[in-house]
């Protein structure tokens, strides 16, 4: 048995670059951060003696003889990349609910392949890891979502990645242990209540990056990780806060322009409440309509902030390092 792990993540900065139709005619870049929040997979080899040959339980189960026939549609691609036709019994646990724009699709898949990996006694680099989990979600899924998550979940950290025709680069930001502590810390993160398919607000932002009207916001959305960047190095960690909270309110307003489904009043409304607490700014994690809200908040401010949104369920967590690996395995 093999039992996998890989973290959800949290796109700060550059969001939307990172999409094919934009980089490769400009050149992407985003900022993030892996959070200590996990989808962990089991894969184990199923014996000959039950009546069908695949077991895969997640919020349903589903027993089938033909890998074809599996509705979960990364565990059916996977399967079918890696050439494994059956024997297999696969389970699914997550800290967090899908949906809700942490990655939580790319951090199951990544997650999953290395889990097969390991199962096959190989091991594969984390750059691996993620550009295939990549062409798995883009092209055998044949779903609307862009680079970053992969890499992310993959690599762990607090990263900039660049994004060009000829690869992709992931870099750990340069941030001593204290700020970025602190920085974790002065972030405050909420459930909406609010899940979404992120494919069909993808769909709407692929099209507008197609016809090119989103390439202003786009071009000044990717300035701001090079802004951040010298924010988090230069700056002393209050004012480290106060300037990439100020950011990201600049972000977030872009971040609405690339499609009217970003947003909606509910989600509107708890954002201005968090900034009438105290809150310097934040935005909604992923591709936008629901999940979670994220905020940068002064240390005096956090408990107006928790008490303007009391109504919402608040996430305890911390900034992770580790990315994907496997943490249990026998045979």
């Amino acid at each position: 048995m093999i039992i996998s792990m890989a973290p959800v993540r949290l796109s700060l900065f550059g969001g939307g670059t990172d999409y094919s139709g934009y980089y490769k005619r400009k050149g992407g870049v985003v900022l993030g951060t892996t959070i200590n929040k996990y989808t962990y997979v089991s894969v184990n080899r199923l014996s000959d003696f039950f009546e069908y040959s695949i077991r895969v339980g997640y919020s349903k189960a589903e027993l089938v003889n033909n890998v074809n026939d599996i509705a979960h549609p990364s565990v059916r691609e996977t399967l079918k990349y890696m050439n494994i036709a059956g024997n297999m019994d696969i389970h699914i646990f997550a800290d967090l609910p899908a949906r809700t724009g942490l990655g939580s699709s790319s951090s199951f898949t990544v997650a999953f392949l290395n889990a097969l990996n390991a199962l096959n006694g190989r091991q594969v680099s984390k750059q691996k890891l993620a550009e295939e989990v990549i062409h798995i979600e883009q092209n055998l899924i044949k779903e609307s979502v862009g680079c970053q998550d992969q890499m992310h979940c993959a690599y762990g950290g607090l990263n900039i990645i660049s994004f060009e025709k000829s690869g992709i680069a992931v870099r750990a930001v340069d941030i001593s242990a204290e700020k970025k502590d602190y920085l974790s810390s002065s972030m405050l993160v909420f459930f909406t209540g609010l899940t979404r398919y992120a494919d069909e607000i993808a769909k709407d932002k692929v099209k507008n990056i197609e016809t090119k009207s989103n390439d202003s916001f786009l071009d000044r959305m990717k300035e701001m990780v090079c802004e951040a960047e010298e924010i988090i190095l230069n700056e002393p960690k209050k004012k480290m806060v106060e300037r990439l909270g100020t950011l990201l309110d600049e972000g977030w307003e872009l971040k609405k322009k690339l499609s009217d489904k970003v947003t909606n009043s509910e989600i509107d409304e708890y954002y201005s409440k968090g900034l009438e607490a105290g809150a310097w700014g934040g935005k909604i994690a992923g591709a936008g309509g629901g999940g979670f809200l994220f905020f940068l908040v002064p240390d005096g401010k956090k408990a107006d902030v928790r008490k303007a949104l009391g109504h919402l369920l608040e996430v305890d967590f911390e900034f992770e390092s580790d990315g994907a690996k496997i943490i249990f395995q026998t045979g």
